[in-house]
């Protein structure tokens, strides 16, 4: 083992062991990629010794993660990784139901549209499309946002439970990124309300100087509100008169996706 040997001596065992978790997850993205594999190409590939490639594939095929194939010596992915597809599986499934209807959308309002869910105290947005009008503008998909200063954020805490939507403000402060952010739990909860009842969030300014957004709720087979579907533009061009215009469409847009992802309502 020579050198690979040396290295796992002298390194310490937290180096050692991202460095491991690195190579493992490098072990799944070559057999994604090429369908299936021996250990000695899985092993050229990462640049270990064989002997370190086996143990990897042997641990990742102890959780199942990987398997063998029938002709002994080569790997393939296994179901395990099923089992972990499975916690996002939905929120991929909204995207890919979501992405003809946004791109619809932003043809129609002329403005960016979005789709978002919750992860924690955050909205994280998951696909974008760009609307005609949209120069220069902002990519979000990946990017966590706070709840209580997004038209996302906030049609997502709108449709939580009293006690679900404490708990999300409370492990984040209402933070005051502009003068127009909602700082304090009372007018944030009339806000919500007024969101529930007219169907849909409006942000004017709370994110950023210049940028409004609204948001309607789509729902799952069950009827519970799973992502926001969200429009937004420049404050000069995206008024509130123009939101109010393109109101009717964003929540069609919402009942849309909804019915793709099976609710019946």
């Amino acid at each position: 083992m020579g050198n690979h040997a040396a290295e796992s001596e002298t390194a310490g065992p937290t180096v050692n062991g991202v460095q491991s978790v690195d190579r493992a997850v490098s072990v799944l993205e070559i057999l994604a990629q090429r369908g299936e594999a021996g250990v000695s190409e899985v092993a050229a590939e990462i640049d270990v010794h064989k002997s370190t490639a086996f143990r990897l594939l042997g641990a990742l095929e102890a959780r199942g993660l990987v398997e063998q194939a029938a002709d002994r010596g080569k790997y393939r992915l296994g179901f395990g990784i099923v089992r972990l597809a499975g916690a996002v599986t939905g929120r991929l499934d909204i995207t890919q139901q979501g992405r003809p209807v946004c791109e619809r959308l932003s043809e129609e309002i002329g403005e960016t549209v979005n789709i978002a869910v919750q992860q924690e105290h955050y909205a994280v947005n998951l696909y974008q499309v760009r609307g005609p009008g949209a120069v220069g503008t902002h990519n979000w998909v990946g990017q966590l946002t706070p709840l209580h200063a997004t038209s996302s954020g906030k049609i997502l805490l709108a449709h939580l439970s009293a006690k679900g939507r404490a708990e999300a403000l409370a492990a984040s402060p209402l933070q005051k990124l502009t003068p127009h952010t909602l700082t304090t739990r009372a007018k944030l909860e009339k806000n919500l309300t007024e969101a529930r009842e007219r169907g849909y969030a409006v942000t004017l300014e709370e994110l950023e100087i210049g940028l409004h957004a609204m948001a309607a709720p789509i729902r799952s087979r069950d009827g519970e509100v799973i992502a926001a579907l969200s429009a937004s533009g420049p404050a000069y061009r995206f008024t509130e008169a123009r939101m109010l215009q393109f109101a009717p469409v964003l929540l069609k847009g919402a009942d849309e996706i909804s019915h793709r992802m099976g609710y019946l309502g």
